[in-house]
């Protein structure tokens, strides 16, 4: 079994789910509803949602007939608080950067005394 943080991220990386879930923070829907925009058949959504619920990313309820998928964003603050601890380390990086292209963009003086 994959730890939650895995599990959230093997969710996340497929642009379909990530397109489910951009949906969903705009309010619940039903699987039929999720699956207008794709092309591909109901199953392969349902096989989708499936995995977001999986990961604790989307969870459905029950009104009769009609069971709405809905945004459960709570696992996604893990992947948030793990991608934060490399903050730093691209900010240096991007110093770094930033301090070459203002030396490449230093005219030289090429003058001899």
């Amino acid at each position: 079994m994959a730890d939650p943080l895995s599990t959230t991220l093997a969710a996340l990386a497929d642009p379909t789910r990530r397109a489910i879930l951009a949906r969903l923070s705009t309010g619940e829907a039903s699987v039929n509803e999720l699956a207008e925009p794709f092309d591909m058949t109901l199953a392969a959504v349902s096989k989708h949602i499936k995995v977001l619920e999986n990961a604790g990313l989307v969870t459905r309820g029950k009104q009769a007939q009609y069971r709405p998928c809905k945004l459960d964003a709570a696992p996604m603050r893990e992947v948030a608080t793990y991608l934060e601890t490399y903050r730093g380390f691209w900010e240096r990086n991007l110093d770094q950067l930033d301090a070459y292209l203002t030396q490449l963009q230093t005219p030289k003086d090429n003058t001899r005394n």
